[in-house]
């Protein structure tokens, strides 16, 4: 089973995330709920590559990935549900809960912590936002994100099966959620109660602080409502509101040197030290 799921899990998600991917730039086309503020090319192009290169750190640096820690955890016995003997749907369910959880609390923390916090606002830093942002990661933010996820899928002795299922999930998700796709009100409201929709997640994308520290989650929506970082919607309206953050406007987040730069500048912006670089 394990030769099975290893064999064909990059297919697997390479497939869900160029379908999803298409699917959403399809429809944000036909049904568009915000204006854009520029082109999207140079943006998707840098929200792509970020991705790509936070696949290929991964494949260099941890070849096991998650899907490997399951197998490997499986192979020893290793993990609580293997400890505990808990029937394989069962695990296979807490499983999918304990790591979205896990995602909403890695989240939290990468907002609270100053030092993560420099990797993951590159995320925040995208001026508009539609599926590609839901990509849009600093390769080291990945890479570290992958690392916490191995030791919770051994910790747990999670189901290969599970994790890959869970990772394809997460992925589409996170695209959906991102997307700039229109949902109407009524379902918009039904929706949210079970998962996180473009609405609400835009919420967390706001220019201001005391939004953009909300509404953590990226899959289940229920742990921002049992956790208390809930917010319905923006205060300036969805059309109307402004995305990013104020220190870094475009066009410099459109840039993929920018957004690989950007954790390790100090200053403004990283482009200053480029054109300072360049005149001297």
């Amino acid at each position: 089973m394990y030769d099975l799921l290893t064999q064909h899990e990059p297919l697997i998600r390479l497939g869900a995330f160029a379908g999803v991917l298409a699917l959403m730039a399809l429809i944000e086309m036909a049904a568009p709920r915000r204006k854009r503020n520029g082109p999207r090319l140079k943006r998707w192009v840098t929200n792509v590559s970020l991705a790509a290169a936070g696949t290929l750190l991964l494949r260099i640096t941890v070849p096991l990935l998650a899907v490997g820690a399951a197998a490997l955890a499986e192979r020893e016995g290793f993990g609580l549900f293997h400890w505990t003997q808990t029937p394989a749907i069962a695990a296979f369910i807490l499983s999918f809960i304990a790591l979205d959880l896990l995602v909403y609390a890695q989240h939290v923390a990468f907002h609270k912590s100053r030092l993560l916090w420099r990797l993951h606002r590159v995320h925040h830093a995208d001026t508009d936002v539609d599926a590609t942002t839901g990509i849009r990661f600093h390769p080291i933010e990945i890479l570290i994100s992958m690392g916490i996820k191995m030791g919770a899928v051994a910790l747990l002795g999670a189901p290969a099966a599970a994790v890959i299922f869970f990772e394809v999930v997460l992925n589409a998700a996170a695209m959906f959620n991102h997307s700039n796709i229109r949902i109407g009100a009524l379902a918009d409201r039904w929706v949210r109660r079970l998962i996180v929709t473009p609405d609400m997640h835009r919420v967390h994308h706001s220019i201001h602080r005391d939004e953009r520290d909300m509404n953590f989650g990226f899959n289940l929506s229920i742990w921002d409502r049992l956790f208390g970082t809930y917010r319905a919607a923006p205060r300036e309206g969805h059309e109307t509101m402004r995305l990013g953050l104020a220190e870094y406007p475009a066009p410099g987040p459109q840039g993929l040197y920018w957004s690989l730069m950007n954790p390790f500048w100090t200053g403004a912006n990283p482009d200053d030290t480029r054109r300072r670089e360049r005149t001297t």
